[in-house]
C-alpha cells in the first residue's frame, strides 16, 4: 500500500510531496496532464515563500534563475508600498515564472525519492479505516491503495467533489483573458500605451518582449463566459485589445491564452477523514498580489511534517486536525484580502 497520494501535480502537490519524502513516506504524485503546460499564471515567490525554500536548501536554485523584488501591493483599492522593516533574512520577493517554480520543484521530490505518474486522472475515490482507494480514467478499472490521499488537484477539484466538500463563496463577476504571445509593437509603444490605459484600468498589461520575444498579455474580458473552461482565442484577444487599449499591437503566434474570473470560494472543511485538501483544491480568490501560489506552497508546508506524522506513528491525538484549525483562517483571510483589493 502507497503512503500518501498526492492528486494534482503542481506547485502545491510538488512542495507536498518534497515535504513528505524528507521523512520517507512513500507518496505517489498523480497528474492529469502528460506534460507541464507551460502557463505561467503565478509569476514569483513572496518573503515567505522565499524563507521556506530556504529552510529547504531550495533558495539558491530559485535565485539562479530568477531575480529578486521588492514590489508594494494593493490593499483595500489603494496601493501600498513594500514594508521597509520585514522581520527577515529575505525581506524580498523572487521573480520566478510557474514553469520554472514547478520544475524546480518537481526535480526536488524526484531527488528525495518521490514518484510522479502523469497522465493518470482520478475519477473515484472511496474511504474506509484502513485506507483510501483511488480510480483512475482509463477504462481498465485500474485502482490505487493508499493510507491517505491528499488533493491538489486546483480550484476545480476532482478529489472535492468525490468528497461532497461544499464549495461556498461568491461566483465570478467578471473575467480577464491571460496569454503568452509574440507583439508586433515596439516597446517604447507597448510602455507608452500600457502606462495610460493603467491608469484606469489595472487589469490590463503588455509586458515588454521577454529573452524569447514573447510577451504576457492581460486584459478585461466582455463579460464572463459560459465555458470558462474553454481557452479564448488570439481573435478575442485582439478585439479586446481594440476596445480596451486601442490597438491589439500586432498580436500574434501565441504560446498558450487562458481566462480567469474573480470568484472567491474556500472549501467548507480541508479534512475528511483520511482525504485532505490543499491549494486552490481548498481555496480560489482573484489573483490580486499574486498571492495563489504561495498560499498553496504553505499549506504544503505546513500539512507535510504532520500528515507524515501520522504515517509514522507519532502524531499525537488531533495533531491532522490542527492543519485545518491553521490554514483555513488564512485562507480565509487571503480571500477577504483579495476581495478588498
Amino acid at each position: 500500500m502507497i503512503d500518501v497520494i498526492v492528486v494534482g501535480g503542481g506547485p502545491t502537490g510538488l512542495m507536498l510531496a518534497g515535504e513528505l519524502r524528507l521523512h520517507d513516506v512513500h507518496v505517489v504524485v498523480l497528474e492529469k496532464l502528460t506534460g507541464p503546460t507551460g502557463e505561467s499564471r503565478g509569476q514569483g515567490l513572496h518573503a515567505r515563500c522565499v524563507e521556506l525554500m530556504d529552510q529547504r536548501g531550495l533558495l539558491d536554485r530559485f535565485l539562479a534563475v530568477s531575480a529578486k523584488f521588492q514590489v508594494g501591493g494593493l490593499f483595500g483599492g489603494v496601493m501600498k508600498p513594500w514594508p521597509d522593516r520585514l522581520d527577515t533574512a529575505h525581506p524580498y520577493g523572487v521573480a520566478t515564472p510557474q514553469p520554472v517554480t514547478e520544475r524546480l520543484l518537481d526535480e526536488h521530490a524526484l531527488e528525495l525519492g518521490a514518484e510522479i505518474r502523469r497522465g493518470c486522472e482520478v475519477v473515484g475515490l472511496s474511504q474506509d479505516e484502513d485506507g483510501v482507494t483511488v480510480e483512475l480514467a482509463g477504462g481498465g478499472g485500474t485502482q490505487l491503495r493508499s493510507r491517505y490521499v491528499v488533493g491538489c488537484d486546483g480550484g476545480r477539484s476532482a478529489v472535492r467533489k468525490l468528497l461532497g466538500v461544499g464549495f461556498p463563496g461568491e461566483p465570478s463577476k467578471v473575467e480577464t483573458l491571460l496569454g503568452e504571445m509574440e507583439v508586433a509593437a515596439d516597446p517604447a509603444t507597448i510602455a507608452a500605451v500600457t502606462a495610460e490605459v493603467r491608469k484606469t484600468q489595472l487589469r490590463f498589461g503588455v509586458a515588454a518582449p521577454g529573452e524569447n520575444g514573447v510577451c504576457r498579455v492581460i486584459v478585461p474580458a466582455d463579460g464572463v463566459a459560459e465555458d470558462r473552461a474553454a481557452a479564448p482565442t488570439l481573435e478575442e484577444f485582439k478585439q479586446r485589445l481594440m476596445a480596451v487599449a486601442g490597438t491589439d499591437f500586432g498580436v500574434h503566434s501565441p504560446r498558450w491564452l487562458s481566462r480567469f474570473g474573480d470568484a472567491t470560494r474556500q472549501a467548507e472543511r480541508y479534512r475528511v477523514g483520511r482525504v485532505l485538501l490543499a491549494g486552490d483544491a481548498a481555496h480560489i480568490h482573484p489573483p490580486t498580489g499574486g498571492q495563489g501560489l504561495n498560499l498553496g506552497v504553505q499549506d504544503a508546508f505546513n500539512l507535510g511534517w504532520k500528515l507524515a506524522a501520522a504515517v509514522n506513528g507519532w502524531a499525537p491525538e488531533g495533531l491532522l486536525d490542527t492543519y485545518h484549525a491553521e490554514r483555513h483562517p488564512e485562507g480565509a483571510r487571503v480571500l477577504d484580502n483579495t476581495r478588498a483589493g
